[in-house]
C-alpha cells in the first residue's frame, strides 16, 4: 500500500456501474482518472477551497504527471473505496497518492498524480502560491 498508511486518508466511496467498464464488464482505464478527479476536488473542497473559487481567482491545478498501476481487475458491480494522501514536496509540486480498495482491504490499484497552480492568463507555474491556497493544501496533507 501506499508508504502513507500512518496518515488517516481521504476517503471516496464508488460503485462500479456500467458506464465504467468495457465491453467485458472490467472498468474502463478513463474511469480511473475520473474518480481520482473526483476525489481531489472533494478533498480540496473538505478544506474550504472551492476549485470554482481558484478558477475565478485566475488559477488552476493541472496535472503534471500521472501513474497509475493496475493490479487486479475491477468489475461492474464492485465497491471501491479510495483512499487518498496528499502530499507538498520541495518546488511548485504537490502529490495526490490514491489506493483503490476493494472489499475493504484488496488493493487493486494505485495512482500517483502530480499538480502544481498555474496562472490561468499566462499558463505560468506559481511557485509562491497565495496564502489561502497553501493554507488549504497544508491542511490537506494532514488528512481529514
Amino acid at each position: 500500500m501506499s508508504e502513507n498508511k500512518e496518515k488517516n486518508p481521504w476517503q471516496l466511496k464508488k460503485l462500479v456501474l456500467p458506464q465504467h467498464t468495457d465491453h467485458a464488464g472490467v472498468m474502463w482505464h478513463g474511469s480511473y482518472l475520473n474518480w481520482l478527479e473526483e476525489a481531489r476536488i472533494n478533498a480540496i473542497s473538505s478544506v474550504g477551497l472551492e476549485y470554482k473559487d481558484i478558477s475565478n481567482a485566475g488559477f488552476e491545478m493541472p496535472v503534471v504527471e500521472l501513474k497509475v498501476r493496475y493490479l487486479f481487475p475491477i468489475f461492474n458491480g464492485a465497491e471501491v473505496t479510495l483512499e487518498s494522501f496528499f502530499s507538498i514536496g520541495k518546488g511548485p509540486r504537490w502529490r495526490f497518492d490514491t489506493n483503490f480498495i476493494q472489499d475493504s482491504s484488496k488493493l487493486v490499484a494505485i495512482a500517483h498524480v502530480d499538480l502544481v497552480v498555474i496562472n490561468k492568463n499566462s499558463f505560468s507555474v506559481i511557485r509562491k502560491k497565495p496564502d489561502y491556497i497553501s493554507n488549504a493544501l497544508i491542511n490537506l496533507q494532514k488528512g481529514p
